[in-house]
């Protein structure tokens, strides 16, 4: 097993730490300075980083590539864009007729993807990626222009690297009704997650450490597949699952999926 992100911390109480702050914090300090065992990378078609700087390509935290279900002229929507790779390589793929939209919460991750825009635009010819911040959760607040940070029906396909499970169990259901909320009909999604072969207990979601680096906040695999299909999806599955966990806590097994849906 692989010890790297694994000290859980078992006589931590409830309050002994705040999910929300860990990530922050974690993900901050990760935009800044790589940090190695951070979710579980993969690699990806080498001819789409080409145009994409560096700094933003090594400072990718995921767990799969759901850009391969992208298509051209489509509207992308990434949820917790972090360095903004993924959404970059999406601009590629869908072309000056498609749009990409990232979103994420974290100020310095922000601030890495915005900082390349330019380069990539300038390679590409064109722009048609855009940076806001917010929380995966919270798609439907309202901003100051008295429309919601992501509208209605107003993108083709949701796709999000090993971030879903960086979500409070508490906003589960917010996160779900918001990501049908902004698909037009007919819309997808692709999402690379870490999952569970069991339910994770309370001791080990109190763990800042485990929380923060995809782990104690993982979907059981078998919920994760009945969430997007009581959204009334079509064709749940996991169109990529890895045959080794990840990592084994406790007896659990995580291991990286990449979940695939249509409406």
């Amino acid at each position: 097993m692989d010890s790297c992100c694994t000290n859980p911390s078992h006589d931590l109480k409830p309050s002994s730490f705040d999910q929300t702050q860990a990530v922050e914090d974690r993900y901050g300090a990760a935009a800044a300075s790589k940090e190695p065992c951070l979710c579980t990378p993969i690699p990806f078609n080498k001819k789409y980083l080409e145009i994409i700087p560096d700094n933003v390509v090594d400072k990718d935290y995921g767990c799969g590539d759901p850009t391969r279900w992208i298509q051209e002229g489509d509207t992308v929507l990434d949820l917790g864009s972090g360095s903004g790779k993924n959404a970059f390589i999406c601009a590629q793929i869908v072309g000056n007729s498609g749009a990409v939209i990232g979103i994420d919460r974290n100020s310095q991750m922000l601030e890495l993807a915005t900082s390349a825009l330019p380069f990539v635009a300038n390679h590409l010819g064109f722009s048609n990626v855009s940076f806001f911040q917010g929380s995966i959760h919270e798609l439907d607040s309202i901003q100051m222009n008295g429309l919601p940070l992501v509208e209605d029906t107003s993108v083709d396909v949701v796709i999000s690297n090993c971030v879903l499970n960086l979500v409070n169990p508490s906003d589960r259901n917010n996160l779900l009704s918001n990501i049908r909320r902004v698909l037009k009909p007919k819309g997808r999604v692709a999402i690379s997650d870490i999952v569970s072969n069991k339910v994770v207990p309370l001791k080990l979601q109190q763990d800042p450490d485990l929380w923060s680096g995809c782990i104690s906040g993982s979907w059981q695999e078998d919920e994760f597949l009945n969430d997007f299909t009581s959204l009334g999806f079509k064709n749940v599955e996991f169109a990529e699952r890895s045959e080794q966990p990840w990592k084994v806590i406790d007896g659990i097994e995580f291991r990286s999926v990449t979940l695939t849906a249509n409406l």
